[in-house]
């Protein structure tokens, strides 16, 4: 049996390092044997940190229980003890965020980030596996840029995008183009982070507004479905995207209501069908521990899907859609749904350093 690799985690305290954790303890290729933090929580035993708010089933991995926590902001402190790490920070400037991620790298330490401060670095990645794993060709060129040697950054996209964006680009990969996408998004209180947004904000109420999320949901996908040339990833043109994000009192599992309009060529809602369910996305010979068998799950009831009924499919890692029909203003219309702090977080973070593990950027 091949030993595992070493992983350490950047904001391991927090609501996502968790679900790192939670997600990593029984993963066949990765272990976690380094965790960092803030300074304030240096030097102390990850137990006794997170115990009192420990997020995620009973207790603390007993692996990682009284691993001693390194400050975040020392890369130093990470050689020898990883040979790359997840990034869950959560520092107030996207400055800092990229100054600090570049020096993990420049260490030689690869960096699967799930923050924003690097997305719309051209030459870094920002993954979505079914969708541009080619993209991950152009870490040679970042390395080049930088002189980084064994070290680069990889990020993935807003969580939100995950419980449409797949669909999306099946009927791309199909043939259909997109030319412009309505969507609302009802956005569980969980990609908040912790302790997130006040209950009495939330009880009986809908928030409609999630700082610069729209941003985010309309610019992103442009990279996501970008190509690569000399380098450096170039957006794509289209399609248009119009964003309406909402909080909802829910805990986990991000919905999106999306409207399509294609191009001279429009499919019937039963290819659309077709398409979706035979979708898979990578090739099954990469054999991605993370990676959902399946990864649109269509379903027919004409109430699904729902995030508690829904949003745990194929662990965590499948988009579920549904209330497929015509749409009066565009061309067709749906629902769809993923899990926010597995797919749409941890989850993705953890698919992504396999993807680039199958692709010999981590050994």
């Amino acid at each position: 049996m091949n030993k595992k690799i070493p992983v350490g985690i950047l904001g391991a305290t927090g609501a996502v390092g968790q679900n790192y954790i939670w997600l990593l303890q029984d993963h066949p290729w990765f272990e976690v044997s380094w965790v960092a933090a803030s300074p304030r929580s240096a030097g102390k035993a990850y137990k006794d940190v997170v115990e009192s708010r420990w997020l995620l089933g009973a207790n603390i991995p007993e692996s990682v229980r009284n691993l001693i926590i390194d400050d975040a902001n020392d890369p130093s402190k990470a050689v020898g003890k990883c040979r790359f790490v997840f990034s869950a920070l959560e520092l107030d400037s996207k400055d800092e965020i990229k100054t600090l991620e570049n020096a993990y790298a420049a260490l030689g330490i690869p960096v699967v980030s799930n923050a924003s401060a690097h997305r719309w670095t051209d030459n870094v990645p920002m993954l979505i596996p079914e969708i541009n794993p080619n993209h991950v060709s152009v870490i040679d060129a970042q390395k080049k840029a930088h002189g980084w040697d064994k070290g680069f950054v990889a990020v993935k996209p807003n969580c939100s995008l995950q419980s449409y964006m797949t669909p999306v680009f099946a009927l791309q990969q199909a043939g259909y183009e997109v030319k412009r996408m309505f969507v609302t998004t009802l956005q569980a209180v969980s990609g908040a982070g912790y302790p997130g947004v006040p209950s009495l904000d939330m009880i009986d109420n809908i928030v409609p507004f999630i700082g610069g999320e729209e941003e985010k949901s309309e610019k992103e996908p442009l990279k996501i479905f970008g190509s690569v040339s000399d380098g450096k990833i170039i957006n794509a043109a289209g399609p248009l995207v119009a964003a309406h994000c909402n909080r909802v009192p829910v805990i986990n599992g991000h919905t999106a209501c999306v409207s399509l309009e294609f191009g001279e060529r429009k499919p019937s809602l039963e290819e659309i069908d077709r398409i979706w369910t035979a979708f898979r996305g990578l090739p099954q010979e990469l054999d991605l521990p993370f990676a959902p068998k399946q990864p649109i799950i269509v379903r027919h009831e004409a109430n699904r899907p729902q995030p508690r009924r829904d949003r745990d499919e194929d662990k965590g890692m499948a988009v579920s859609v549904g209330r497929l029909r015509t749409c009066p203003l565009f061309d067709v219309r749906f629902v769809g749904l993923s899990h926010n702090t597995v797919r749409g977080a941890a989850g993705g973070g953890i698919l992504n350093a396999e993807l680039l593990k199958a692709k010999g950027y981590i050994s």
